[in-house]
Protein backbone atom coordinates (compact mmCIF):
# COMPACT_ATOMS: atom_id res chain seq x y z
CA UNK A 1 0.00 0.00 0.00
CA UNK A 2 1.35 3.41 -0.95
CA UNK A 3 2.59 5.59 1.83
CA UNK A 4 1.30 8.80 0.24
CA UNK A 5 -1.56 10.76 1.68
CA UNK A 6 -4.90 9.72 0.24
CA UNK A 7 -5.61 11.75 -2.86
CA UNK A 8 -9.29 11.21 -2.16
CA UNK A 9 -9.09 13.77 0.63
CA UNK A 10 -11.05 16.98 -0.06
CA UNK A 11 -9.08 19.26 -2.35
CA UNK A 12 -6.33 16.72 -3.18
CA UNK A 13 -5.61 16.01 -6.85
CA UNK A 14 -6.48 12.66 -8.42
CA UNK A 15 -3.65 10.35 -9.45
CA UNK A 16 -2.98 9.89 -13.16
CA UNK A 17 -4.56 6.46 -13.50
CA UNK A 18 -3.81 4.37 -16.59
CA UNK A 19 -7.02 3.62 -18.46
CA UNK A 20 -8.68 0.50 -19.81
CA UNK A 21 -11.54 0.93 -22.29
CA UNK A 22 -11.53 4.63 -21.51
CA UNK A 23 -11.95 4.33 -17.73
CA UNK A 24 -9.44 4.37 -14.84
CA UNK A 25 -7.92 0.90 -14.50
CA UNK A 26 -8.83 0.53 -10.79
CA UNK A 27 -12.51 0.61 -11.84
CA UNK A 28 -12.11 -2.90 -13.22
CA UNK A 29 -10.49 -4.16 -10.00
CA UNK A 30 -13.41 -2.70 -8.01
CA UNK A 31 -15.75 -4.24 -10.59
CA UNK A 32 -14.44 -7.75 -9.85
CA UNK A 33 -14.31 -7.20 -6.09
CA UNK A 34 -17.97 -6.22 -6.19
CA UNK A 35 -18.72 -9.10 -8.58
CA UNK A 36 -17.65 -11.69 -6.00
CA UNK A 37 -19.29 -9.88 -3.09
CA UNK A 38 -22.57 -9.75 -5.01
CA UNK A 39 -22.11 -13.42 -5.94
CA UNK A 40 -22.01 -14.14 -2.22
CA UNK A 41 -24.98 -11.89 -1.43
CA UNK A 42 -27.27 -13.08 -4.22
CA UNK A 43 -26.10 -16.68 -4.07
CA UNK A 44 -28.07 -17.19 -0.87
CA UNK A 45 -30.75 -14.51 -1.39
CA UNK A 46 -33.18 -16.76 -3.27
CA UNK A 47 -32.91 -19.47 -0.64
CA UNK A 48 -33.47 -17.46 2.54
CA UNK A 49 -37.28 -17.30 2.77
CA UNK A 50 -37.70 -20.83 1.39
CA UNK A 51 -35.15 -22.14 3.91
CA UNK A 52 -36.80 -20.33 6.83
CA UNK A 53 -40.21 -21.85 5.99
CA UNK A 54 -38.78 -25.34 5.39
CA UNK A 55 -36.38 -25.44 8.36
CA UNK A 56 -38.16 -23.50 11.08
CA UNK A 57 -41.87 -23.81 10.10
CA UNK A 58 -41.83 -27.38 8.72
CA UNK A 59 -42.94 -26.14 5.31
CA UNK A 60 -46.21 -24.61 6.53
CA UNK A 61 -47.68 -21.67 4.58
CA UNK A 62 -48.17 -19.94 7.92
CA UNK A 63 -44.39 -19.41 7.95
CA UNK A 64 -44.41 -17.28 4.78
CA UNK A 65 -45.36 -13.99 6.45
CA UNK A 66 -42.74 -14.19 9.25
CA UNK A 67 -40.13 -15.37 6.70
CA UNK A 68 -40.92 -12.39 4.47
CA UNK A 69 -40.69 -10.01 7.40
CA UNK A 70 -37.38 -11.44 8.63
CA UNK A 71 -36.00 -11.20 5.09
CA UNK A 72 -37.15 -7.58 4.82
CA UNK A 73 -35.65 -6.74 8.21
CA UNK A 74 -32.38 -8.42 7.24
CA UNK A 75 -32.13 -6.44 4.00
CA UNK A 76 -33.11 -3.23 5.78
CA UNK A 77 -30.37 -3.63 8.36
CA UNK A 78 -27.84 -4.55 5.66
CA UNK A 79 -28.43 -1.14 4.11
CA UNK A 80 -28.91 0.75 7.39
CA UNK A 81 -25.52 -0.48 8.58
CA UNK A 82 -24.04 1.37 5.63
CA UNK A 83 -24.50 4.64 7.54
CA UNK A 84 -22.03 3.55 10.18
CA UNK A 85 -19.73 1.93 7.65
CA UNK A 86 -19.61 5.14 5.63
CA UNK A 87 -18.81 7.18 8.73
CA UNK A 88 -16.09 4.73 9.84
CA UNK A 89 -14.45 5.01 6.42
CA UNK A 90 -14.77 8.80 6.30
CA UNK A 91 -13.46 9.50 9.77
CA UNK A 92 -11.75 6.49 11.34
CA UNK A 93 -9.90 3.91 9.19
CA UNK A 94 -10.37 4.89 5.52
CA UNK A 95 -12.15 3.12 2.70
CA UNK A 96 -9.64 0.40 1.88
CA UNK A 97 -9.39 -0.93 5.43
CA UNK A 98 -13.17 -0.73 5.87
CA UNK A 99 -13.67 -2.89 2.77
CA UNK A 100 -11.12 -5.49 3.87
CA UNK A 101 -12.50 -5.76 7.41
CA UNK A 102 -16.08 -5.89 6.14
CA UNK A 103 -15.24 -8.75 3.76
CA UNK A 104 -13.76 -10.83 6.59
CA UNK A 105 -16.80 -10.31 8.83
CA UNK A 106 -19.28 -11.05 6.02
CA UNK A 107 -17.55 -14.31 5.17
CA UNK A 108 -17.78 -15.39 8.81
CA UNK A 109 -21.52 -14.66 8.84
CA UNK A 110 -22.16 -16.59 5.64
CA UNK A 111 -20.55 -19.71 7.11
CA UNK A 112 -22.49 -19.24 10.38
CA UNK A 113 -25.91 -19.44 8.70
CA UNK A 114 -25.10 -22.99 7.59
CA UNK A 115 -25.82 -24.12 11.16
CA UNK A 116 -29.45 -25.42 11.26
CA UNK A 117 -30.41 -23.62 14.46
CA UNK A 118 -32.72 -20.59 14.39
CA UNK A 119 -30.74 -18.56 16.95
CA UNK A 120 -27.40 -19.27 15.24
CA UNK A 121 -29.03 -18.53 11.88
CA UNK A 122 -30.12 -15.09 13.08
CA UNK A 123 -26.68 -14.52 14.61
CA UNK A 124 -25.17 -15.33 11.22
CA UNK A 125 -27.50 -12.84 9.53
CA UNK A 126 -26.47 -10.21 12.09
CA UNK A 127 -22.81 -10.88 11.34
CA UNK A 128 -23.39 -10.53 7.58
CA UNK A 129 -25.18 -7.24 8.22
CA UNK A 130 -22.28 -5.85 10.28
CA UNK A 131 -19.71 -6.79 7.64
CA UNK A 132 -21.79 -5.51 4.74
CA UNK A 133 -22.14 -2.14 6.45
CA UNK A 134 -18.37 -1.71 6.26
CA UNK A 135 -18.10 -3.05 2.71
CA UNK A 136 -21.03 -1.94 0.58
CA UNK A 137 -21.16 1.88 0.81
CA UNK A 138 -17.40 2.26 0.72
CA UNK A 139 -16.64 0.35 -2.44
CA UNK A 140 -19.34 2.41 -4.21
CA UNK A 141 -17.82 5.61 -2.85
CA UNK A 142 -14.38 4.56 -4.10
CA UNK A 143 -15.74 4.32 -7.64
CA UNK A 144 -16.72 8.00 -7.39
CA UNK A 145 -13.24 8.87 -6.10
CA UNK A 146 -11.68 7.66 -9.35
CA UNK A 147 -13.26 10.55 -11.29
CA UNK A 148 -13.14 14.32 -11.00
CA UNK A 149 -16.43 16.07 -10.24
CA UNK A 150 -16.78 17.34 -13.83
CA UNK A 151 -15.63 14.14 -15.53
CA UNK A 152 -18.24 13.19 -18.19
CA UNK A 153 -17.30 9.50 -17.75
CA UNK A 154 -18.64 9.45 -14.21
CA UNK A 155 -22.21 8.20 -14.82
CA UNK A 156 -20.92 5.73 -17.41
CA UNK A 157 -18.35 4.44 -14.88
CA UNK A 158 -21.04 3.86 -12.28
CA UNK A 159 -23.16 2.03 -14.83
CA UNK A 160 -20.20 -0.24 -15.69
CA UNK A 161 -19.67 -0.85 -11.97
CA UNK A 162 -23.37 -1.68 -11.69
CA UNK A 163 -22.83 -4.31 -14.37
CA UNK A 164 -20.25 -5.95 -12.08
CA UNK A 165 -22.87 -6.12 -9.37
CA UNK A 166 -25.29 -7.81 -11.72
CA UNK A 167 -22.81 -10.18 -13.33
CA UNK A 168 -22.31 -11.73 -9.89
CA UNK A 169 -26.04 -11.61 -9.19
CA UNK A 170 -26.77 -13.44 -12.47
CA UNK A 171 -24.35 -16.32 -11.99
CA UNK A 172 -24.95 -16.86 -8.28
CA UNK A 173 -28.57 -18.17 -8.31
CA UNK A 174 -27.86 -20.43 -11.30
CA UNK A 175 -24.79 -22.02 -9.72
CA UNK A 176 -26.16 -22.26 -6.17
CA UNK A 177 -29.51 -23.48 -7.52
CA UNK A 178 -27.77 -26.32 -9.39
CA UNK A 179 -25.72 -27.20 -6.31
CA UNK A 180 -28.85 -27.23 -4.11
CA UNK A 181 -31.26 -29.03 -6.47
CA UNK A 182 -29.06 -31.28 -8.60
CA UNK A 183 -25.67 -31.97 -6.99
CA UNK A 184 -26.27 -32.12 -3.23
CA UNK A 185 -30.08 -32.21 -3.09
CA UNK A 186 -33.27 -32.53 -5.12
CA UNK A 187 -35.94 -30.00 -6.20
CA UNK A 188 -38.17 -31.47 -3.47
CA UNK A 189 -35.42 -31.29 -0.79
CA UNK A 190 -32.81 -28.66 -1.75
CA UNK A 191 -29.52 -28.56 0.13
CA UNK A 192 -29.64 -24.99 1.42
CA UNK A 193 -26.50 -25.54 3.49
CA UNK A 194 -24.48 -25.89 0.28
CA UNK A 195 -26.00 -22.64 -1.00
CA UNK A 196 -24.70 -20.79 2.04
CA UNK A 197 -21.25 -22.43 1.86
CA UNK A 198 -20.89 -21.44 -1.80
CA UNK A 199 -21.78 -17.87 -0.90
CA UNK A 200 -19.14 -17.86 1.82
CA UNK A 201 -16.52 -19.00 -0.67
CA UNK A 202 -17.57 -16.18 -3.01
CA UNK A 203 -17.00 -13.66 -0.23
CA UNK A 204 -13.51 -15.01 0.39
CA UNK A 205 -12.74 -14.55 -3.33
CA UNK A 206 -13.92 -10.92 -3.09
CA UNK A 207 -11.59 -10.36 -0.14
CA UNK A 208 -8.63 -11.89 -1.97
CA UNK A 209 -9.29 -9.87 -5.14
CA UNK A 210 -9.31 -6.54 -3.31
CA UNK A 211 -6.31 -7.46 -1.15
CA UNK A 212 -4.20 -8.18 -4.22
CA UNK A 213 -5.52 -5.37 -6.41
CA UNK A 214 -5.67 -2.46 -3.98
CA UNK A 215 -2.20 -1.21 -4.97
CA UNK A 216 -3.72 0.03 -8.24
CA UNK A 217 -5.58 2.68 -6.25
CA UNK A 218 -2.35 4.68 -5.67
CA UNK A 219 -3.45 5.76 -2.22
CA UNK A 220 -7.12 6.50 -2.98
CA UNK A 221 -9.16 5.33 -0.01
CA UNK A 222 -6.31 5.25 2.51
CA UNK A 223 -6.98 6.32 6.13
CA UNK A 224 -7.46 10.04 6.89
CA UNK A 225 -4.31 11.95 7.80
CA UNK A 226 -3.42 11.15 11.41
CA UNK A 227 -5.54 7.98 11.42
CA UNK A 228 -3.04 5.51 9.97
CA UNK A 229 -2.65 3.51 13.20
CA UNK A 230 -3.61 -0.15 12.96
CA UNK A 231 -4.94 0.15 16.48
CA UNK A 232 -7.90 1.95 14.96
CA UNK A 233 -8.69 -1.13 12.88
CA UNK A 234 -8.66 -3.23 16.05
CA UNK A 235 -10.98 -0.70 17.68
CA UNK A 236 -13.42 -0.90 14.78
CA UNK A 237 -13.32 -4.72 14.92
CA UNK A 238 -14.18 -4.61 18.64
CA UNK A 239 -17.02 -2.22 17.79
CA UNK A 240 -18.30 -4.68 15.16
CA UNK A 241 -18.24 -7.55 17.67
CA UNK A 242 -20.24 -5.40 20.10
CA UNK A 243 -22.69 -4.38 17.36
CA UNK A 244 -23.54 -7.93 16.27
CA UNK A 245 -25.67 -8.75 19.37
CA UNK A 246 -27.45 -5.40 18.97
CA UNK A 247 -28.22 -6.22 15.32
CA UNK A 248 -29.41 -9.67 16.42
CA UNK A 249 -31.84 -7.94 18.78
CA UNK A 250 -33.15 -5.71 15.98
CA UNK A 251 -33.82 -8.81 13.88
CA UNK A 252 -36.06 -10.15 16.65
CA UNK A 253 -38.17 -7.09 17.54
CA UNK A 254 -40.45 -7.32 14.53
CA UNK A 255 -40.63 -5.40 11.27
CA UNK A 256 -43.06 -2.80 12.62
CA UNK A 257 -40.85 -1.82 15.55
CA UNK A 258 -37.81 -1.85 13.28
CA UNK A 259 -39.53 0.64 10.97
CA UNK A 260 -39.61 3.16 13.84
CA UNK A 261 -35.93 2.57 14.62
CA UNK A 262 -34.93 3.06 11.00
CA UNK A 263 -37.14 6.13 10.72
CA UNK A 264 -35.37 7.71 13.70
CA UNK A 265 -31.99 6.94 12.14
CA UNK A 266 -33.11 8.51 8.87
CA UNK A 267 -34.22 11.71 10.61
CA UNK A 268 -30.89 11.93 12.45
CA UNK A 269 -28.99 11.40 9.22
CA UNK A 270 -31.00 14.11 7.44
CA UNK A 271 -30.21 16.57 10.22
CA UNK A 272 -26.47 15.80 10.12
CA UNK A 273 -26.29 16.15 6.34
CA UNK A 274 -28.26 19.40 6.41
CA UNK A 275 -26.06 20.86 9.16
CA UNK A 276 -22.95 20.05 7.14
CA UNK A 277 -24.60 21.43 4.00
CA UNK A 278 -25.42 24.72 5.74
CA UNK A 279 -21.84 24.92 7.02
CA UNK A 280 -20.53 24.61 3.44
CA UNK A 281 -22.79 27.36 2.08
CA UNK A 282 -26.20 27.89 0.41
CA UNK A 283 -25.37 25.94 -2.76
CA UNK A 284 -24.32 22.84 -0.84
CA UNK A 285 -27.31 23.29 1.49
CA UNK A 286 -29.72 23.23 -1.45
CA UNK A 287 -27.99 20.22 -2.99
CA UNK A 288 -28.29 18.35 0.30
CA UNK A 289 -32.02 19.14 0.41
CA UNK A 290 -32.45 17.86 -3.16
CA UNK A 291 -30.59 14.66 -2.29
CA UNK A 292 -32.81 14.04 0.74
CA UNK A 293 -35.98 14.53 -1.33
CA UNK A 294 -34.74 11.89 -3.75
CA UNK A 295 -34.01 9.61 -0.80
CA UNK A 296 -37.70 9.71 0.17
CA UNK A 297 -38.80 8.52 -3.28
CA UNK A 298 -36.08 5.87 -3.19
CA UNK A 299 -37.89 4.34 -0.19
CA UNK A 300 -41.02 3.91 -2.30
CA UNK A 301 -39.15 2.30 -5.17
CA UNK A 302 -37.46 -0.39 -3.08
CA UNK A 303 -40.53 -1.15 -0.97
CA UNK A 304 -42.08 -2.73 -4.05
CA UNK A 305 -39.04 -3.67 -6.12
CA UNK A 306 -37.63 -5.92 -3.40
CA UNK A 307 -40.42 -8.49 -3.69
CA UNK A 308 -37.94 -10.54 -5.71
CA UNK A 309 -36.43 -12.17 -2.64
CA UNK A 310 -39.71 -12.56 -0.77
CA UNK A 311 -43.24 -12.65 -2.22
CA UNK A 312 -42.10 -13.26 -5.81
CA UNK A 313 -40.34 -16.43 -4.61
CA UNK A 314 -43.57 -17.77 -3.14
CA UNK A 315 -45.46 -16.63 -6.26
CA UNK A 316 -43.00 -18.56 -8.44
CA UNK A 317 -43.16 -21.61 -6.19
CA UNK A 318 -46.95 -21.81 -5.84
CA UNK A 319 -48.74 -19.86 -8.59
CA UNK A 320 -46.48 -19.63 -11.67
CA UNK A 321 -46.57 -22.52 -14.15
CA UNK A 322 -42.87 -23.42 -14.49
CA UNK A 323 -43.26 -26.68 -16.41
CA UNK A 324 -41.81 -27.19 -19.89
CA UNK A 325 -42.63 -30.78 -20.78
CA UNK A 326 -40.79 -32.93 -18.25
CA UNK A 327 -38.52 -30.10 -17.13
CA UNK A 328 -39.38 -27.61 -14.37
CA UNK A 329 -37.76 -24.16 -14.36
CA UNK A 330 -36.08 -23.79 -10.93
CA UNK A 331 -37.41 -21.10 -8.62
CA UNK A 332 -33.84 -19.92 -7.98
CA UNK A 333 -33.30 -19.08 -11.64
CA UNK A 334 -35.94 -16.34 -11.61
CA UNK A 335 -33.41 -14.37 -9.55
CA UNK A 336 -31.07 -14.33 -12.56
CA UNK A 337 -33.56 -12.63 -14.90
CA UNK A 338 -33.05 -9.17 -13.39
CA UNK A 339 -29.23 -9.21 -13.53
CA UNK A 340 -29.07 -10.69 -17.06
CA UNK A 341 -31.51 -8.01 -18.21
CA UNK A 342 -29.23 -5.39 -16.61
CA UNK A 343 -26.19 -6.86 -18.34
CA UNK A 344 -28.08 -6.61 -21.63
CA UNK A 345 -29.61 -3.17 -21.08
CA UNK A 346 -26.99 -1.32 -18.97
CA UNK A 347 -24.65 -0.72 -21.95
CA UNK A 348 -27.61 0.72 -23.84
CA UNK A 349 -28.39 3.09 -20.97
CA UNK A 350 -24.71 4.01 -20.54
CA UNK A 351 -24.50 4.84 -24.26
CA UNK A 352 -27.82 6.69 -24.13
CA UNK A 353 -26.77 9.03 -21.30
CA UNK A 354 -23.56 9.94 -23.16
CA UNK A 355 -25.32 10.26 -26.54
CA UNK A 356 -28.09 12.52 -25.21
CA UNK A 357 -25.60 14.91 -23.62
CA UNK A 358 -27.39 18.05 -22.44
CA UNK A 359 -30.73 16.57 -23.54
CA UNK A 360 -30.54 14.00 -20.71
CA UNK A 361 -33.62 13.84 -18.49
CA UNK A 362 -32.93 15.44 -15.13
CA UNK A 363 -32.08 13.21 -12.17
CA UNK A 364 -35.56 13.59 -10.60
CA UNK A 365 -37.21 12.79 -13.95
CA UNK A 366 -35.11 9.65 -14.26
CA UNK A 367 -36.20 8.65 -10.78
CA UNK A 368 -39.84 9.31 -11.71
CA UNK A 369 -39.51 7.03 -14.73
CA UNK A 370 -37.98 4.37 -12.50
CA UNK A 371 -41.02 4.45 -10.22
CA UNK A 372 -43.45 4.33 -13.14
CA UNK A 373 -41.77 1.34 -14.80
CA UNK A 374 -41.76 -0.47 -11.46
CA UNK A 375 -45.49 0.22 -11.31
CA UNK A 376 -46.03 -1.19 -14.80
CA UNK A 377 -44.58 -4.50 -13.63
CA UNK A 378 -47.26 -4.67 -10.96
CA UNK A 379 -49.90 -3.75 -13.55
CA UNK A 380 -48.89 -6.86 -15.51
CA UNK A 381 -49.26 -8.99 -12.38
CA UNK A 382 -52.70 -7.48 -11.75
CA UNK A 383 -53.73 -8.52 -15.26
CA UNK A 384 -52.24 -12.01 -14.99
CA UNK A 385 -53.82 -12.74 -11.61
CA UNK A 386 -57.22 -11.53 -12.74
CA UNK A 387 -57.37 -12.75 -16.36
CA UNK A 388 -54.72 -15.42 -17.05
CA UNK A 389 -55.23 -17.91 -14.19
CA UNK A 390 -55.75 -21.45 -15.56
CA UNK A 391 -57.89 -24.24 -14.13
CA UNK A 392 -55.03 -25.34 -11.89
CA UNK A 393 -54.78 -21.87 -10.35
CA UNK A 394 -51.54 -21.01 -12.15
CA UNK A 395 -50.44 -18.03 -14.24
CA UNK A 396 -48.16 -18.32 -17.32
CA UNK A 397 -44.40 -18.43 -16.90
CA UNK A 398 -43.85 -15.48 -19.23
CA UNK A 399 -45.72 -13.07 -16.95
CA UNK A 400 -43.30 -13.30 -14.01
CA UNK A 401 -40.37 -13.36 -16.44
CA UNK A 402 -41.65 -10.11 -18.00
CA UNK A 403 -42.20 -8.56 -14.57
CA UNK A 404 -38.50 -8.92 -13.78
CA UNK A 405 -37.52 -7.38 -17.12
CA UNK A 406 -39.88 -4.40 -16.72
CA UNK A 407 -38.63 -3.80 -13.20
CA UNK A 408 -35.08 -3.87 -14.56
CA UNK A 409 -35.84 -0.97 -16.87
CA UNK A 410 -37.11 0.98 -13.87
CA UNK A 411 -34.03 0.05 -11.87
CA UNK A 412 -31.69 1.31 -14.58
CA UNK A 413 -33.41 4.67 -14.56
CA UNK A 414 -32.85 4.93 -10.83
CA UNK A 415 -30.24 2.85 -9.05
CA UNK A 416 -26.90 3.47 -10.82
CA UNK A 417 -27.86 7.12 -11.26
CA UNK A 418 -28.57 7.27 -7.51
CA UNK A 419 -25.06 6.12 -6.62
CA UNK A 420 -23.57 8.76 -8.89
CA UNK A 421 -25.98 11.42 -7.57
CA UNK A 422 -24.81 10.99 -3.98
CA UNK A 423 -21.17 11.57 -4.90
CA UNK A 424 -22.23 14.80 -6.66
CA UNK A 425 -24.69 16.22 -4.13
CA UNK A 426 -23.46 15.10 -0.69
CA UNK A 427 -21.43 17.58 1.39
CA UNK A 428 -17.75 17.13 0.49
CA UNK A 429 -16.67 16.01 3.96
CA UNK A 430 -19.50 13.47 4.32
CA UNK A 431 -19.63 11.70 0.96
CA UNK A 432 -19.32 8.26 2.58
CA UNK A 433 -21.95 9.21 5.11
CA UNK A 434 -24.18 10.45 2.27
CA UNK A 435 -23.74 7.10 0.55
CA UNK A 436 -24.77 5.50 3.81
CA UNK A 437 -27.90 7.65 3.69
CA UNK A 438 -28.68 6.36 0.21
CA UNK A 439 -28.44 2.81 1.48
CA UNK A 440 -30.48 3.63 4.59
CA UNK A 441 -33.34 4.90 2.43
CA UNK A 442 -33.04 1.68 0.44
CA UNK A 443 -33.05 -0.24 3.73
CA UNK A 444 -36.23 1.45 4.94
CA UNK A 445 -37.86 0.46 1.65
CA UNK A 446 -36.64 -3.11 2.10
CA UNK A 447 -38.09 -3.37 5.59
CA UNK A 448 -41.41 -2.08 4.28
CA UNK A 449 -41.12 -4.61 1.45
CA UNK A 450 -41.08 -7.42 4.01
CA UNK A 451 -44.17 -6.03 5.73
CA UNK A 452 -45.90 -5.66 2.36
CA UNK A 453 -44.88 -9.19 1.30
CA UNK A 454 -46.30 -10.51 4.57
CA UNK A 455 -49.69 -8.99 3.66
CA UNK A 456 -49.46 -10.48 0.16
CA UNK A 457 -49.00 -13.96 1.67
CA UNK A 458 -51.66 -13.48 4.35
CA UNK A 459 -51.89 -15.68 7.44
CA UNK A 460 -52.06 -19.04 5.69
CA UNK A 461 -49.78 -18.58 2.70
CA UNK A 462 -50.05 -16.90 -0.70
CA UNK A 463 -53.18 -17.35 -2.82
CA UNK A 464 -54.21 -15.89 -6.16
CA UNK A 465 -56.62 -13.57 -4.35
CA UNK A 466 -54.11 -12.31 -1.77
CA UNK A 467 -51.46 -11.76 -4.44
CA UNK A 468 -53.87 -9.84 -6.70
CA UNK A 469 -54.98 -7.55 -3.87
CA UNK A 470 -51.42 -6.81 -2.76
CA UNK A 471 -49.98 -6.19 -6.20
CA UNK A 472 -52.90 -3.92 -7.12
CA UNK A 473 -51.96 -1.70 -4.20
CA UNK A 474 -48.35 -1.75 -5.37
CA UNK A 475 -49.30 -0.49 -8.84
CA UNK A 476 -51.30 2.50 -7.62
CA UNK A 477 -48.72 3.47 -4.98
CA UNK A 478 -45.87 3.47 -7.52
CA UNK A 479 -47.85 5.27 -10.21
CA UNK A 480 -48.80 8.01 -7.73
CA UNK A 481 -45.24 8.45 -6.46
CA UNK A 482 -43.82 8.61 -9.99
CA UNK A 483 -46.38 11.20 -11.10
CA UNK A 484 -45.70 13.35 -8.02
CA UNK A 485 -41.96 13.32 -8.66
CA UNK A 486 -42.51 14.40 -12.25
CA UNK A 487 -44.55 17.37 -11.01
CA UNK A 488 -41.94 18.58 -8.52
CA UNK A 489 -38.92 17.72 -10.73
CA UNK A 490 -38.23 21.36 -11.79
CA UNK A 491 -38.04 22.45 -8.13
CA UNK A 492 -35.69 19.58 -7.22
CA UNK A 493 -33.49 20.30 -10.24
CA UNK A 494 -33.26 23.96 -9.25
CA UNK A 495 -31.99 22.92 -5.82
CA UNK A 496 -29.22 20.93 -7.50
CA UNK A 497 -27.57 24.09 -8.90
CA UNK A 498 -26.48 22.63 -12.22
CA UNK A 499 -25.70 19.07 -11.16
CA UNK A 500 -26.92 16.67 -13.85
Amino acid sequence: MSGAAAPSAPGAPLPEFPTTLGHPRPLWMLFMTEFWERFAFYGMRWALVLYIVAQFYQGSGAGEAPANQLYGAYLALVYAAAIFGGYVADKVIGYQRSILLGAVVMAAGLFLITVPNEQVFRLGLATIIAGNGLFKPNISTMVGQLYGMGDPRRDSGFTIFYMGINAGAFLAPILTGILADKVFGTPEMPSYKVVFIASGVGMLLSLAWFWVGRRQLQGVGRPPVGAESRGRVLGVLIGVLVAIPAIYFLLTIGAGALAWVLGALFVALCVMILVEGVREGPVQRDRAIAMLIIFAFNVMFWMFFEQAGSSFNFLADKIVDRTFGDWVFPVAWFQSINPIAILALAPVFAWLWVKMGNANPSIPRKFGLGLIFNGLAFLLLMFALSSLVDDAGMIPFWTLFAVYVIQTVGELFLSPIGLSMVTKLAPMRLVGFGMGGWFLSTGIGNNLSGIFAGHVSGTGGMTVESAHAGYTFGFWALLGAGALLFVIAPLVQKLMHGVK
